[in-house]
């Protein structure tokens, strides 16, 4: 059974937005007392949130499709609908957001750190919002926009402060269970470790983590072995520690060329060259590995490295290699910024952005692409056409119309608002400039406006009789 899980693709889909009320007060002795339909609900935001008690991604390998509540529609009476309850995802501490194209869009490091993978929807305003003084009893209400739905990738990469590189077999989870309270699988053949293990580490006044990374061959920079699936591992550590055996039993090998093939799959995996480096020579207590450290010890020295002979099976060593480790780590944080906060892409619009565009295209149709058209049309009942002129009146004065015109269309042309898989196509009119003018008073009734002097409506009532007497008497049934 998989136990642990460092990379998944997860289907966030945030909550729909309520649809706002079109409704009109009524009452006793007021049957007209205007417009009253409250705004739809918020739907629910996707959230990612770093949890320290969280350290694998099996959760969402298991359960990729993720979905926030929506948010409930406008009511009479100005009552607005509920909002939709955010969606709050626990994620390990280290986690890497990307799209599904393999952009970064966070580095959430630390805990509490948060990041809405999905927008939840907005609500729609109801007909009490919408009104004006040009527009005292609106028809209509905008309905909620949909939620974001992304397909997002969630990649961890364990925050460490020392990682043990080295071949499979090395010694690395004997070493970090006796450097911490770990508790690894040991055994005596090769790739025992299939998952990266932490341990923490106490060294006189300093603490710090270390992780073992399962065992590195020849092309793991390429994907053989385990190697590619957890050197990402290795990205965030302070000081990188190789684990080289002195006691192998194949003739091939020896800890020199181990050292110098691990190091050639971290410069071609790259992003590690600027990590101090720290050689521990392991198995020291069998005698021949005892004689082979005391032979390549100083040739390693003259490469520039700190050399440790340590045996985790007898304990020797060890603690002067976790006092230089704390050493080393700690001149490594106070190189390191004061803040070191989590990372977040944002790719900020140009100065001179319209918000929409109007490109033609091969089939002569005009296509206008932007956030706020695009949203517009979202929220539009197309079923009532008082909300489309409501709609064609946004779309002039955010200067589609214009736009339109430079680009050359004319009267009949084809015009398409948003993608090609869900885009509003309709005949284009230059007369829809004058949306409010076209439809006359719109949204206004008449029987809302101001009362008339009673003068006023005694000879209206007597007009209408005299009309009506006129009728009768100019009526011949014959």
């Amino acid at each position: 059974m998989t136990t642990f899980v460092d990379r998944v693709e997860l289907h966030a889909a945030a909550g729909n937005g309520g649809h706002g009320c079109a409704s009109v007060h009524r009452e006793k002795f007021k049957p007209l007392g205007g417009p009253d339909g409250g705004n739809g609900g918020r739907g629910g935001d996707v959230t990612l949130v770093v949890d320290q008690d969280v350290t694998t991604l099996l959760d969402y390998h298991h359960s990729p499709h993720r979905k926030a509540t929506n948010g409930q529609p406008g009511a009479g009476d100005n009552r607005s609908g509920k909002d939709g309850q955010d969606l709050v995802l626990p994620v390990p501490d280290g986690t890497v957001v990307l799209d599904r194209d393999g952009n970064v869009l966070a580095d959430l490091v630390g805990h509490g750190t948060t990041f809405v993978a999905g927008q939840g929807g907005r609500g729609g305003l109801g007909n009490a919002a919408l009104a004006s003084a040009r527009r005292k009893a609106p028809g209509f209400a905008l309905l909620g926009e949909p939620g974001e739905s992304r397909d997002i990738v969630l990649e961890l990469k364990t925050v460490a402060d020392v990682a043990l590189v080295g071949y499979p077999s090395a010694g690395k989870s004997s070493l970090i269970s006796v450097l911490s309270a770990a508790k690894p699988k040991i055994a005596d053949y090769p790739f025992t470790t299939l998952v990266p293990n932490l341990g923490v580490v106490t060294a006189g006044g300093t603490v710090y983590t270390i992780a073992d990374v399962p065992g590195l061959i020849p092309g793991a920079s390429q994907g053989k072995g385990l190697g590619l699936e957890f050197l990402r591992h290795v990205e965030r550590c302070s000081v990188l520690v190789h684990v080289l055996d002195t006691a192998t039993l194949e003739s091939d090998r020896d800890p020199v060329s181990d050292l110098d093939i691990i190091e050639e799959e971290l410069k071609q995996y790259g992003g590690l060259d600027d990590r101090p480096r720290i050689v521990v020579l392991n198995k020291i207590d069998i005698p021949d590995g005892q004689d082979l450290a005391d032979m390549i010890r100083p040739e390693l020295e003259e490469r520039g490295y700190r050399v440790f002979e340590v045996s985790a099976v007898a304990r020797t060593g060890l603690k002067e290699l976790s006092f230089a480790l704390a050493g080393v780590i700690a001149e490594a944080r106070a190189a390191k910024p004061v803040e070191e906060a989590t990372r977040i892409v944002i790719r900020p619009k140009a100065v001179d952005d319209t918000g929409f565009t109007v490109t033609l295209e091969e089939d002569g149709i005009y296509r206008v692409r932007g956030e706020k058209p695009e949203r517009w049309v979202r929220q539009t009942d197309f079923n009532n056409d008082e909300a489309v002129g409501y709609l064609a009146d946004r779309l002039n004065r955010l200067g589609v119309e214009d736009e339109l015109m430079k680009a050359g269309a004319r009267a009949g042309d084809g015009v398409a608002i948003g993608a090609e898989d869900n885009a509003v196509v309709f005949d284009w009119e230059p007369t829809m400039a004058a949306g409010a003018e076209m439809l006359g008073r719109r949204g206004e009734d008449h029987r809302l406006e101001a009362p008339r002097p009673a003068a006023q409506r005694r000879r209206d009532r007597e007009s209408e009789r005299d009309d009506a007497q006129r009728e009768f008497d100019d009526f011949d049934p014959f």
